[in-house]
Parts: C-alpha cells; sequence; structure tokens
C-alpha cells in the first residue's frame, strides 16, 4: 500500500504544478512536457481531433463509423481520416515551432467544447487559436487563430491537408468558387481505406473577416500524393489583432453515398455560415447538453473531473444516429474502435439517465445489427439472438480469434437486453417497445433459452463461458452471466405483458432454473469452481447493481465486503470501483464510498489535462468505460436514482462527509431535479 500512497502524492504534486483545479469547466495545461503529454479529444459524436504539444499540430482525427480490415487480428479497425486542421504560421519569413516561442499554454473549455492554445513569439508577436467539433455539424470542424502583433510584422498562414499513412489512391483537388458576394477557396482531398471498402474524403477553406474583394489572395501548393496545402501572407501592424479561421468537413462512403462531393457542400455551407454563426450555434448545442449535468458542492477537484467525465460521454455519443461509442470513445484508435459491453452496461445507462435521445441511438445500434445477431447465434448451433462480443459496422463477431472473449463472453447478449429494457423503462414508450424493444428483448431471450443445458430438474445450468470478470475463462454457472440471463428472460415476459403477446412460456421455466452459486457461509460464489482468487473486476456485485437480483442489503454488504477484496491494486478497469463506491453508498457508508470513487480514477489520470486511462497506471486515455462507471456511482449511488419498470425514482443513498450537496439536473424526458445534502 505505500507504493500506492506514493503514487497519489506524486501525482497530486504534479498536478498541482500544472493544473488550476478551483474552475468547474476549464482544465488548464500551463507546463506541458512533449515526452509525457496525453491529448484531449474534442468531439462531436461524429468526428474527434485529438491535441498535440506541438504548435499547430493535431494528433489524429477519427470519424465514427469508419472501419477497415487492417492491422492486427484480421479484423475491423478504427481508420484515422484526413488531417484536416494541420497548420503552419511562419511571421518575418520564419516558421513557428516548439522550440522557438515562449509560454506555450493550452486549455479545455468543457462547457463549450473548445480547445485553445496560446503562446508568443519573442517579442514579434501573440498567438492564439481555438478549435471545435461543431455539435450541430456533425462533420464539420473550425479552427479559430488570432495573431496579435507586438510590431509590424508579415505573416504566411498555411492550411495543410495530409493523408493518414493507412490510406491508399490518395487524390488531392483544389477549386476556387467565385461569387458576386464571396469567393471559396477549397482544399480536398480523397482517398481509399486499406482494401479500397471505404472512400473517405476532406475539404477545408479560410474564412476571412475583410469584406470580399480584400481578402488575402490564396495560393495552392501540391507537395505530395500525401500532402498538400494553401496559404496566404498578411501584414499586420503594430498593436493590431489579426484574425482568421479553417473549417473544414470529413466524411466517408459508411456515412453518405457521394462523400467528395458532400464535403465540399458541407464545407461551403460551414463558409457562407460565417465564424460567428458557427461558434454561436456549437455553444448553443453544448448549453443544452449541459443542462443535464452533475453539481458537487463541496469538492472542486471531484467537480472539474466530474465534468470532464460528462464532457467525454456527451462528446463521444449522438442523437439521431445508430452509433454507439467504443471503449476508447472518438479518443484514438484503441480496441478498433469496436463497440463491447462497455457501451451497453457502462456507457449508456449514464447517458440514459441524462440525455435519453443520446441513449437511444446506442439502442438503435444493436437493432440494426439484430439479423447479423441472429445469424450468429444460428452458427453457434443456438436459437435467438447472439450478439458479438466485439462488434464494428456490420455487426458480426470482430474480436481477433486468439482472444477467448469472441466465442464464449456471452453475457454481452442480456447486457445488450438490459440497454433496451431500461430505454423503455425510462421512456415507457410503447411503441418503441413493440417496434424496436420486443425484437430485441425476445429473440435475446431465445438464445438463453436455448443455451441453457438441462442437467435435470431445477439445474439448467450455463456451462463453459467467460466471466464479467475476464479473468475466468471457460467457467460453468458464472454468477454475473447467469443473473444476466435470468433477468434478459424475464424482461422479455415483461415486456410481452405490456405489449398484450404471448410470452414464451419457457423463457419464464428456463429463469426460475438458473442457479446463482453460493459458498457455504452465504456469500454469492463466482462460479462453479471459484476458490476467493483475485478477480480482474466487479462480476458477483453487479447482481446488486445494475441487475437488482439481489436485493437484500445484508447480501449485498456481505458480497462487497468479500470481493472489494480480491481487487488487486492495478491492472483493473476503473468502472470495478465505481460499482463498489455505487453500492456502498446506497448501504449508507458515504465515506467508504468515496474512497472507492476516488479510486477508480484518480491513480488513472494522465498528464497535462487529467484524462483517465483504463487501469490504474495505463497509459491509454481516453477510457469512456471507466467515465460511464463512475458516473453511475454518481447517479444511482450518491444521487439515489434507480431505474423501475415505471421510470427513475430515487432511493436512499449516502454522501461522503465532506460534500454538502449534490444535485442532478436535467433527468430523464422530463429534465427532472434531484438533490441529496
Amino acid at each position: 500500500m505505500r507504493k500506492v500512497y506514493l503514487l497519489f502524492f506524486c501525482l497530486g504534486l504534479f498536478f498541482s504544478t500544472t493544473l488550476y483545479a478551483q474552475d468547474e469547466w476549464i482544465v488548464k495545461a500551463d507546463k506541458i512536457d512533449p515526452a509525457n503529454y496525453y491529448g484531449i479529444t474534442v468531439a462531436n459524436g461524429m468526428i474527434g481531433i485529438v491535441s498535440s504539444s506541438e504548435p499547430f499540430k493535431v494528433k489524429n482525427v477519427v470519424l465514427a463509423g469508419a472501419y477497415d480490415l487492417y492491422g492486427r487480428g484480421r479484423v475491423s479497425n478504427f481508420l484515422n481520416s484526413f488531417n484536416l486542421l494541420s497548420m503552419y504560421l511562419e511571421i518575418n519569413g520564419r516558421r513557428i515551432e516548439a522550440k522557438n516561442i515562449s509560454n506555450f499554454k493550452q486549455e479545455l473549455d468543457m462547457q463549450r467544447a473548445a480547445f485553445t492554445t496560446t503562446f508568443d513569439y519573442g517579442d514579434d508577436a501573440s498567438v492564439k487559436y481555438t478549435y471545435y467539433s461543431l455539435r450541430q455539424l456533425p462533420f464539420t470542424v473550425l479552427m479559430d487563430i488570432s495573431i496579435t502583433a507586438k510590431k509590424a510584422i508579415n505573416v504566411t498562414a498555411a492550411s495543410i491537408m495530409e493523408a493518414p499513412d493507412a490510406l491508399k489512391d490518395v487524390q488531392n483537388y483544389y477549386n476556387e468558387i467565385d461569387r458576386p458576394h464571396v469567393t471559396i477557396s477549397l482544399l480536398t482531398s480523397t482517398a481509399k481505406s486499406p482494401t479500397g471498402k471505404l472512400q473517405l474524403c476532406a475539404s477545408n477553406t479560410f474564412l476571412f473577416n475583410e469584406p470580399h474583394g480584400h481578402e488575402p489572395r490564396v495560393i495552392h501548393e501540391m507537395w505530395d500524393n500525401n500532402m498538400h496545402l494553401m496559404k496566404f501572407s498578411k501584414t499586420i501592424s503594430a498593436g493590431e489583432t489579426y484574425q482568421y479561421a479553417v473549417a473544414g468537413s470529413s466524411i466517408t462512403s459508411a456515412h453518405d453515398a457521394d462523400p467528395l462531393n458532400q464535403a465540399e457542400r458541407l464545407t461551403m455551407f460551414a463558409k457562407l455560415e460565417g465564424r460567428d454563426r458557427l461558434i454561436q450555434y456549437h455553444t448553443n448545442a453544448w448549453a443544452d447538453l449541459w443542462k443535464s449535468d452533475i453539481k458537487i458542492d463541496g469538492d472542486p477537484q471531484v467537480q472539474q473531473d466530474v465534468h470532464s467525465m460528462l464532457y467525454h460521454l456527451y462528446s463521444f455519443s449522438r442523437a439521431g444516429t445508430a452509433y454507439s461509442p467504443s471503449p476508447m470513445g472518438l479518443s484514438g484508435l484503441g480496441y478498433n474502435g469496436h463497440v463491447f459491453w462497455d457501451a451497453d452496461l457502462w456507457m449508456y445507462p449514464a447517458l440514459l439517465v441524462l440525455h435519453p435521445e443520446i441513449a437511444k441511438s446506442l439502442v438503435e445500434y444493436r437493432f440494426q445489427r439484430l439479423a447479423a445477431a441472429k445469424q450468429n447465434a444460428f452458427a453457434h448451433g443456438y436459437k435467438g439472438a447472439m450478439f458479438p462480443w466485439e462488434s464494428a459496422d456490420s455487426g458480426v463477431e470482430e474480436t481477433p480469434v486468439w482472444a477467448l472473449s469472441g466465442p464464449f463472453e456471452h453475457h454481452i447478449t442480456a447486457d445488450v437486453a438490459l440497454a433496451a429494457w431500461n430505454y423503455y423503462c425510462v421512456t415507457q414508450d410503447k411503441q418503441w417497445l413493440r417496434e424496436k424493444g420486443w425484437p430485441l428483448l425476445s429473440a435475446t431471450a431465445d438464445f438463453w433459452a436455448s443455451r441453457v443445458e438441462r442437467n435435470g430438474p431445477g439445474q439448467y445450468d450455463i456451462k463453459d463461458v467467460v466471466a464479467a470478470d475476464e479473468w475466468a475463462e471457460n467457467v460453468d454457472n458464472n454468477a454475473f452471466t447467469n443473473a444476466a440471463a435470468i433477468a434478459n428472460l424475464q424482461f422479455a415476459t415483461a415486456a410481452a405483458k405490456i405489449l398484450g403477446i404471448q410470452a414464451d412460456p419457457a423463457w419464464q421455466l428456463v429463469a426460475q432454473n438458473i442457479p446463482i452459486l453460493k459458498f457455504p457461509d452465504g456469500v454469492t460464489r463466482e462460479f462453479a469452481t471459484y476458490k476467493g482468487e483475485g478477480i480482474k473486476q466487479a462480476d458477483v456485485n453487479l447482481l446488486a447493481y445494475p441487475l437488482k437480483t439481489i436485493t437484500d442489503a445484508a447480501q449485498v454488504k456481505k458480497d462487497l465486503e468479500y470481493y472489494d477484496s480480491r481487487i488487486p491494486n492495478e491492472g483493473t478497469p476503473a468502472m470495478t470501483q465505481g460499482i463498489f463506491a455505487l453500492l456502498y453508498s446506497r448501504l449508507g457508508n458515504g465515506d467508504k464510498a468515496y474512497h472507492w470513487f476516488k479510486d477508480a480514477y484518480e491513480p488513472n489520470l494522465n498528464p497535462p489535462f487529467r484524462v483517465i486511462a483504463e487501469t490504474k497506471g495505463g497509459t491509454n486515455p481516453y477510457f469512456a468505460t471507466g467515465a460511464g462507471g463512475i458516473i453511475q456511482s454518481l447517479l444511482m449511488g450518491f444521487g439515489g436514482l434507480d431505474i423501475t419498470d415505471k421510470g427513475i425514482v430515487q432511493i436512499k443513498s449516502k454522501l461522503p462527509a465532506n460534500w454538502h450537496s449534490l444535485t442532478i439536473t436535467g433527468v430523464g424526458p422530463d429534465r427532472k431535479t434531484y438533490v441529496v445534502k
């Protein structure tokens, strides 16, 4: 334990010198070490831009839904899209680089989803640029630049279009569209994905403040197949601030049948909207999102961290789509961009409570891939629908063959059903239940009725699975898998009753005969041969929440105290401790809940923006799954919110001693407010 406390102490020292914890909305970094820099993502649920420690650079650009077969595992992977926001700036003929600037600072304004970098270039100029992934325009981004001259200077500014290495058959275009009131310079690129399956396209343009006819002359330069640019020059007087912007759009044939023309059209649309309107509508959209918020009185650093978690969950998802977030969201290519139970069980409940319209997209993702899940069940000799452990665009199994989770981690099917049932519970939307929910619930229930092995009266075993605790492979009667299957069967039966449909009588019979095993002392046993070894993540404890299979407080406490001592200090995902925090708060132990709440994420933070990695000491941010689990500990733990078949209710919970109050706004379809003091 001494090493762990030392780590906390060192992290505290580091962050205290680089961050301003008192601001609940703005994360600032003023001492940036490029060798120890983990970028932060600006995203709108469709396009993600990851920051860089180099001036005018962007690490990568990721588009939701863009996959192709390349790299490891012979499975579909996320693709980096064109880097359409890279730039350079020359002042008096000298290129700005990290080595010739000072006072380099970056900050994320989470309230406005705006990432700003500032620096000084000697005694010549101060520079500021801010970029946005525009919330109102899913495929469009904006970079806003201002240069303040300390003395008269000449600047040359370029917008660079770069193709990632994995793309092929790159083609570059430059076009100027003249109208009586505007000239639009379009820098455009298109390429094929590695197998040729997708066409990826991007286009951008300058937005100038000068009236038409007085804008700087734009020059196009072709460097090589993978990079071209457009640039302009300008003389700036001493004391003058010159402002310009770059708007760009990125889209693929996975999103549009004509992506090349659409990329240019969307960029032209942004050009004619203009900088001020683009930023204003973006800001308005985020203000609407933040009507659903979590406010903590008495813990400023935790308040900032919670806003960061919510910011990332909102950034990585979007209403009106059929996309579901990967564990790392739009922060890069982690986990190949695949969709796991991370979406259905960990991120989805927080979104469902705060923004049901966004959560609907995640369930729609599963509904549109129901046919592939039915084919998967058929291939394995089962009935109904068997959802893949890793899913991408088509809904077929995308787990690399060397990982046993693909053929054996079957609880994912019940996780999908739980999400579908909870969507109905929160919205009470019977039409949705009939059209979308019922097909999901009935097909998944059919799977479990065929998946169990009938071993005599009253014994319907589920054998040979990978547990929710993934260190337990090929085990029998795993607690979470069995309990989730029971819940799935019960939800389908309940849905049938609501809709006036005859439920399959086998569902209830099977549900009543799937065992939940126990040790002689009454502790719930994780699986048939479990003997108390260390576990990777919560499994048994998920029976208390979210499954509600175990409701007796004494049993919940007994299981909690047994399994919270079997989690090692490293190598476990952040949401595990989030579940411990949730349950201890519901049991009335606010201080123990607070210990696990802090332990869920503080050791996982990376500089300079406190981004969460998957594990303690990990370096793979941003781990949106963990954020989802921790936000659930606030909503359903400290906040006492509970999803029931009658909607969201509030049950008794306990706050930490140092929190004066917890206020949750914008809850559910009616946007209610709940307070705990």
